[in-house]
């Protein structure tokens, strides 16, 4: 393997890929497995009475939707980072070694050590997760037309993490043969084998996530260095703190939101291209947009989770089925399935010249949440009397958000590379994540909001609770589709010649 590649040689590639989108692929599929196998069973395991945290159904969700939203919102902080000072390698390297670190603590003893685990996989997803993607986009040259094929590719490695994530983690968590610790050493052992996947890949990447500062004394580059590594390992007990007690999260996320907007602002202002700066406020747009997507789509792992887990029959085709393996891998194996095939499409389409632009790809995604939204909700119709639904309708609301997604997510990755000048990529990619963050958040509050106060509250009132939360759900989701596809031309002029 080469040793000094420059970024000419990587990217003048022939082909569809780039051999180096193949290790970036591998890696992030290993750590998609430990991210989305640990938010498969964060909300079930905190419910669990027996061998969990005991926690109420309301503050379950409350819960999940903090630490998925200190996930994301340290994507924000570990691109900065990464932009000003790390590089992407040394960034993403240092957040896999404290993710594992974080799990194999839960494993060892998922009640006592989970928040201080979870508190360390936060801080290891926040510094690994933004700066991955990046180097995803400094494969291609601008303007190359095969950036979103790749970033599909990406994408699918995604899933196909995620949905052996969602199996396996679950299937250790739930089953009385192995239990919670196994589900997290799981993720612990697959992120390891990521981790030294991108050790002996590294090299391939040539010059893509060095270190930014590599002009400076090496004396003084490592000094900034390890006031980064140790101002990370300061924010530990105070993340903590506000996991354990989700008032604090509140404001925490009062504050960083504000605080990013001003940033991005002030970033937008130094950039004094005109152009530029148009397109930037248009990916603001698109962040915007997102957050409302997220808080909707991420009911998956909160409010659904527990709605698998109480209120749907264990068919599903004449098959017995666990409801919360189908819950964190249904969606997973639609997009693997159906993503080429949607690819296909949009060429076919743009062969013909009526391909959608990428603000009505966005447009229609909300319309296709919506449409799921109000499959879930009818999943009330086929229940019987003891508040028990049908896993095959519940099952095919994900077939239909999972097009919501491929038409939102994987463009959303691409488009806020190309709407991005190079010194700020990382940022950039941190405020896509960081809007997942407040995605997350919500998800919680609307989580917490659809759960019954009571306790003991029976399955016909969960379901009723549920239910009917998902049609409003629906509702704001449609409204949203359609003011994305009205304003569709003003959008288009602020992103210039990008499509």
């Amino acid at each position: 393997m080469k040793q000094n590649l420059t970024l000419e040689q990587i990217q003048n590639f022939e082909g569809k890929y780039p051999k180096q989108l193949w290790y970036l692929f591998t890696v992030e599929m290993w750590e998609r497995f430990c991210f989305y196998g640990m938010r498969g069973v964060l909300t079930i395991f905190m419910a669990d009475k027996l061998l969990g945290l005991a926690l109420s159904d309301k503050e379950a969700n409350l819960k999940y939707g903090a630490i998925q939203a200190f996930v994301y919102a340290f994507t924000f902080l570990g691109g900065i980072f990464a932009d000003k000072i790390l590089g992407f390698k040394k960034s993403l390297l240092f957040g896999g070694v404290v993710m594992i670190i974080g799990n194999l603590l839960i494993a060892f003893s998922p009640q006592d050590m989970f928040y201080v685990g979870i508190t360390l996989s936060i801080i290891g997803t926040g510094f690994f997760k933004p700066n991955i993607s990046s180097m995803v986009g400094e494969l291609y040259k601008e303007g190359d037309s095969r950036r979103d094929a790749g970033f599909g590719l990406f994408y699918s490695g995604i899933n196909i993490g995620a949905l052996l994530g969602g199996a396996v983690c679950v299937y250790f968590g739930t089953s009385e043969d192995y239990g919670w610790s196994y589900a997290f050493l799981a993720a612990a052992l697959v992120m390891l084998i990521g981790l030294v996947t991108f050790v002996f890949t590294k090299k391939s990447l040539g010059p893509i996530g060095d270190s930014p500062l590599l002009h400076l004394p090496t004396t003084k580059r490592t000094t900034k260095e390890i006031l980064v590594y140790i101002g990370a390992l300061i924010s530990i007990p105070f993340i903590f703190m506000m996991i354990k007690n989700t008032d604090y999260t509140d404001y925490f996320m009062y504050t960083i939101g504000p605080l990013a907007i001003l940033y991005f602002l002030y970033e937008t202002y130094l950039e004094k291209d005109t152009k530029s700066q148009r397109k930037l406020i248009a990916a603001f747009i698109f962040i915007l947009f997102s957050v409302i997507f997220w808080a909707f789509f991420e009911q998956s792992g909160g409010s659904l989770a527990l709605f698998a887990k109480d209120n749907l029959h264990h068919n599903l085709l004449g098959f017995d089925s666990n409801p919360n393996i189908i819950n964190n891998t249904a969606n997973s194996l639609f997009v693997i399935i159906f993503s080429p095939i949607l690819g296909l499409v949009w060429i076919a389409m743009a062969k013909k010249k009526i391909e959608p632009n990428t603000v009505i790809k966005f447009g229609l995604g909300f319309l296709f949440l919506a449409l799921a939204f109000y499959v879930f909700y009818y999943t009330k119709f086929f229940a019987d009397e003891k508040g028990l639904t049908s896993l095959n309708i519940f099952t095919l609301a994900y077939f239909v958000i999972t097009f919501g997604e491929l038409c939102l997510s994987p463009i959303g990755l691409s488009i806020m590379t190309k709407l991005s000048p190079k010194r700020l990529s990382g940022m950039m990619m941190g405020m896509w994540f960081l809007a997942s963050a407040y995605g997350q958040y919500a998800a919680g509050l609307l989580g917490a909001g659809m759960s019954s106060p009571d306790e003991n509250a029976s399955s016909i009132t969960k379901l009723d609770g549920y239910t009917q939360g998902y049609y409003q759900l629906a509702v704001y989701a449609l409204i949203a589709g359609l003011i994305l596809i009205i304003f569709t031309p003003l959008i288009k002029k602020l992103m210039q010649e990008v499509k």
